[in-house]
């Protein structure tokens, strides 16, 4: 083959190469276009629904992007750090939720279905393309103009060197108000304690302050313009917080230092009676579905009644408590971290090798499962929850106390736990408590039907009118004594 012909066959070689990629880029560029867009589904669990929104668009190079929502939790544009679109088959990695989903383009229902992949388990997830995010209705979020100071501050704990983002919102007046501060529940929380896109710190605060009590909600640990390690803390050390919060409301000259009280949610009124048995400086306490029961005690009977009100058989629910009941044990009577670890494992293979296939297929990769659950039980708040009594610290509070539970509270059994605060306070002298079951209310202490975790974001309605005139009239009817 002389030179001009070699010269020519790798012409039309390198012509049809040309050819192909820009046929290729046509083809991608048409494929991207149907990909982009607002794509949203639900991922179901433990009976709960929760929506994921992802949200597709091009960079300026008209490279794929992805920003995500998780409604639900208040989550908003999570950066979408891998978009992988080829040929129908879409992956979208997120690492800071060690998760992923993947996918495919249906063409027929117009929708992506795949899975959700995180923590060795995978959620079939079906994404359907949206014009727009439906907000969901809340009609208790307060709207401005308010009738009161909003005063956004930041104050520090100086033992746990961080510094407390949080709103103060005070009466129109010049006098010294009664205040409280809110403490929230578990897991990292903002000043408004925002979970399935209710705000319910925000409504207790607009509705106190327009009764004319100051009231300040704080950002957790490590959230919002709060700093420090979360992961790293205990109740005990947000303790420490909740009384650094106490002395900043001294400090302010529109407070009466007498007047100031506490009201916790869940975790949080659990908090302001180890709070209030260390200080004087606490007039009273507001427990809203606060536990008078030991953390390993009430875990399980939370497992118990949520499972039940999802309708999972008995027999699965016996096998759930008797596997989390060992596990706790182990995380409470074994200060050795190592060897805590060895004998968790040891109960996971064997409940592991016990399932049957499709039960292993749903647990996902036992080696994935295992790390990811002696991380969560071997987490420092969750080991001191577990072993956390609240009666000691319930026995030493002397000043005046509300407990109110929902009647329909599957997380904080209402009989057990006020009947176990009732005793305690009784025990320690306190002759100045209330106990009430709040009717037909949840967790949230919302109006609730039957009380499970999987109806909070479906139910418009945050804080129940009547929960919140319960505290409000106990506390004001408190001070003016």
């Amino acid at each position: 083959m002389n030179k001009l012909k070699i010269i020519f066959v790798n012409a039309v070689i390198l012509l049809s190469f040309i050819l192909a990629a820009q046929s290729f880029a046509k083809n991608q560029s048409d494929s991207t276009a149907v990909i982009k867009g607002i794509w949203q589904g639900t991922l179901k669990f433990s009976g709960i629904e929760m929506r994921i929104v992802f949200k597709i668009s091009e960079d300026e190079q008209g490279k794929l992007k992805c920003l995500m929502d998780s409604p639900d939790q208040g989550a908003k544009d999570i950066v979408v750090d891998s978009v992988l679109y080829f040929d129908d088959d879409l992956k979208l990695v997120v690492n800071i939720a060690h998760g992923y989903f993947q996918g495919k383009y249906n063409q027929d229902s117009i929708s992506l279905d795949g899975n959700w992949y995180q923590g060795g388990r995978s959620l079939p997830l079906v994404l359907k393309k949206i014009d727009k995010m439906e907000k969901a209705n809340r009609p208790q979020e307060p709207k401005p103009p308010f009738p009161y100071k909003v005063d956004d501050v930041i104050y520090e704990n100086q033992t746990a060197g961080i510094k407390l983002g949080g709103t103060l919102t005070m009466p129109e007046s010049s006098n010294q108000f009664p205040a409280v501060l809110l403490i929230t529940g578990s897991g990292q929380q903002n000043r408004n304690e925002e979970i399935f896109g209710h705000k319910p710190f925000w409504v207790i605060a607009d509705y106190l302050t327009r009764r004319g009590i100051a009231v300040l909600r704080v950002d957790d640990r490590g959230v919002g313009e709060s700093t420090g390690n979360f992961a790293a803390s205990t109740t005990k050390d947000f303790a420490g917080d909740v009384l650094s919060g106490v002395e900043y409301l001294k400090s302010r000259k529109e407070i009466n230092p007498k007047e100031i009280g506490l009201i916790g949610h869940s975790e949080g009124g659990i908090i302001a009676p180890m709070v209030a048995a260390e200080t004087n400086d606490v007039a009273f306490i507001v427990m809203m579905a606060g536990t008078g029961i030991p953390g390993n005690k009430l875990l399980l009977k939370q497992i118990e009644l949520i499972s039940k009100a999802n309708g999972e058989p008995q027999d699965k629910i016996d096998k759930d408590i008797s596997l989390s009941k060992k596990l706790y044990d182990v995380v409470i009577s074994e200060p050795d971290s190592a060897k805590a670890v060895a004998k968790l494992k040891d109960i996971f293979d064997d409940y592991y090798s016990k399932m049957d296939e499709k039960e292993k297929l749903e647990e996902g990769n036992p080696e994935n499962a295992f790390n990811n659950l002696q991380k969560t039980i071997m987490n420092p708040w969750f080991r001191f929850f577990l072993s956390y009594n609240p009666v000691p610290a319930l026995e030493k509070v002397k000043c005046p106390v509300l407990a109110i539970d929902g009647s329909k509270d599957l997380q904080v059994p209402p009989e057990e736990d006020l009947s176990s605060i009732k005793a305690a306070l009784e025990k320690g002298g306190n002759k100045n408590f209330e106990v009430k079951e709040l009717p037909g209310l949840n967790h949230l202490f919302q109006t609730a039907k039957n009380g499970s975790p999987s109806e909070y974001g479906k139910i418009e309605e945050t804080i129940s009118p009547i929960a919140l005139q319960t505290m409000g009239d106990w506390i004001l009817k408190i001070i003016k004594k």
